[in-house]
């Protein structure tokens, strides 16, 4: 029997069932840029988010974490100041405090964060602030929506691996891809798990889809 790939994102792809774990509720009503001179965002939801919120952020360069989230800066008609090769917490912020240590940067984020940018910078001497633009909620699902037997299931993000065993228990026959190492962190101990090889849905697909031809399950 075929493996069926599941995609926990929101996104909808060819050749996966779709079994959205979250959904995106906008939490601030007002964006003040007056006191910074570069954004910075970590996901393209924070980039539509800012766009609903005020349009005026585009005329202030970003520092894009992620190329989904360049992408999505680039099609609002922002401008990509720079975009890190890592987007591991630690590590980002080491590359923001070597590049852009004279920068007043405003970081436009979602609620929960699995890295504390903002201390680590500060302590660093950074000047940067922090607005939160959105939150996320899991969605809920009966219990005969659990993905079949020897299914790949996608997370792309570590919010979709907590909302995903709120809802379901992990049977030994799955196997799991992550979008990068940090999402990785917070998978249970007992997971079988490939790490995709660069942090977009899209390389994810594909490497389900590389494991399901290379006979690798």
């Amino acid at each position: 029997m075929s493996r069926a790939i599941y995609l926990l994102s929101p996104l909808i792809k060819e050749n996966t069932i779709a079994l959205p774990m979250i959904h995106f509720s906008i939490i601030e009503q007002v964006l003040d840029f007056t006191a910074c001179n570069v954004l910075m965002f970590t996901s393209k939801q924070a980039v539509m988010s800012a766009e609903k919120l005020n349009t005026s952020w585009k005329n202030i360069p970003s520092l894009a974490i992620g190329s989904a989230t360049a992408k999505q800066i680039e099609k609002l008609g922002g401008t990509v100041l720079y975009q890190p090769k890592s987007f591991y917490g630690k590590i980002l912020s080491e590359d923001i405090i070597e590049k852009f240590h004279d920068k007043k940067i405003l970081y436009l984020r979602p609620k929960e964060v699995s890295f504390d940018s903002k201390t680590f910078l500060n302590k660093a001497g950074i000047d940067i602030e922090e607005q939160i633009l959105y939150e996320t909620s899991c969605i809920s699902y009966e219990k005969n929506k659990q993905p079949t037997k020897d299914a790949i299931i996608i997370f792309t993000s570590p919010s979709t691996i907590q909302c995903f065993f709120r809802n379901f228990s992990w049977d030994e026959s799955y196997i799991a891809i992550v979008i990068g190492n940090a999402t990785k962190q917070h998978l249970p101990k007992n997971v079988r798990y490939e790490v995709a090889e660069e942090a977009t849905i899209d390389a994810c697909v594909s490497k389900a889809k590389h494991l399901l031809t290379a006979n690798r399950l």
